[in-house]
């Protein structure tokens, strides 16, 4: 049975299909020895798919799903060209693991790393709306106007407005700032120090609590679990 390409790479752990179509749209995959081309079609049974000149195993793995608390100063890759620590680093599992989401180096939080290139795909792709949460500490308390602003969309530097969010005002430390939820159901780069930064309240640290259903819970900053068969 024939099926396109990105999805077969996806099922065979190479990630989710958005970068799985990168793959393809960068000449890296064959497929009986001739390039593929984004919506192109295999046969994982008969056909020989390669990537950067390796056989494609399309045998199914066992899905591997892992919870990780980012510390801070930890790249969200699992490339092994940068001499920074990854997330990778932290998570000494064998085998191909990508992360759902990312967080930039600075952020922490809750991170899910998964050789289940359709969750990825289902939990990152905007038109799923999938809910993530973030405790963000701001330099000073927002006024109304601030908190409005952010719950109704943002106009970033790129002229891209950020879709309705969720906003609660947390606690205020006298010295260090104030602590606010933001729930989004998109994921742009730095989208949430974009946002704040835009008016006016620039993030100090910023914790991602939960995705989806998924929560941080009591993992420790490095710290990392296997997901429960409910999860």
């Amino acid at each position: 049975m024939k099926d396109r390409i990105q999805k077969i790479l996806a099922r065979a752990g190479h990630g989710s299909r958005r970068t799985c179509e990168e793959l393809i749209a960068q000449g890296r995959v064959t497929v009986n020895g001739k390039v593929a081309k984004l919506g192109d079609k295999a046969d994982a049974a008969h056909d020989e798919i390669r990537v950067d000149g390796v056989r494609v195993r399309v045998a199914p793995a066992e899905k591997v799903y892992i919870a990780l608390h980012k510390p801070r100063g930890v790249l969200t890759t699992t490339r092994e060209n940068d001499s920074r620590p990854t997330i990778r680093d932290l998570v000494p599992v064998p085998g191909h693991l990508y992360p759902v989401g990312r967080l930039d180096y600075e952020s922490e939080g809750l991170i899910l790393l998964t050789n289940d290139g359709d969750l990825t795909n289902k939990l990152t792709h905007p038109r799923y709306q999938h809910e993530k949460e973030y405790r963000v500490l701001v330099v000073h308390q927002p006024n109304q106007e601030q908190v409005e602003a952010l719950r109704h969309g943002v106009v970033l530097e790129d002229g891209y407005r950020t879709a309705p969010t969720k906003v609660r005002v947390g606690e205020t430390l006298p010295g260090k700032g104030t602590w606010m939820t933001i729930i989004l159901t998109e994921g742009r780069k730095r989208q949430i120090r974009e946002m704040c930064s835009r008016v006016g309240l620039p993030v100090k640290r910023l914790i991602r609590v939960r995705i989806g259903t998924l929560k941080l819970g009591k993992l420790k900053p490095r710290e990392w679990r296997y997901l429960t068969e409910a999860e």
